[in-house]
């Protein structure tokens, strides 16, 4: 015997979105999920030593953080017009970079105590 269907609530509908959009990485083929990953882990490898990079050249963490800040911004908001649903396999890389860079960001604000 089967449980009974749960009623279609929008709390119903919301935890459905929030399972699609945690496990949205893990759907597809092999190559997908392992240039997914491998595009996160390179995003925090580049965060850290760009981070640290900009941190001994420029010098002000204020003007780092805009740079980085901006760039960020600009990916997001190109992501937001030109990508619909379904996202390509290219998006799908840029954002995770993207994550992977914010992470090591914040990450290294959380070592230089700021």
């Amino acid at each position: 015997m089967t449980p009974p269907k749960l009623q279609s609530t929008r709390f119903e509908l919301l935890l459905g979105q929030l399972v699609l959009a945690l496990v949205g990485n893990l759907r597809g083929n092999w190559r997908r999920r392992s240039l997914g990953l491998l595009a996160l882990l390179i995003g925090l490898y580049a965060g850290n030593n760009l981070t640290a990079y900009n941190l001994q050249t420029i010098g002000h963490r204020t003007l780092v953080v805009l740079i980085w800040l901006l760039v960020i911004e600009i990916v997001v908001r190109l992501r937001s017009r030109l990508v619909a649903d379904d996202p390509s396999l290219t998006w799908i890389v840029v954002d995770n970079l993207r994550i992977g860079l914010v992470y090591a960001v914040v990450l290294e604000a959380f070592k230089l105590g700021s």
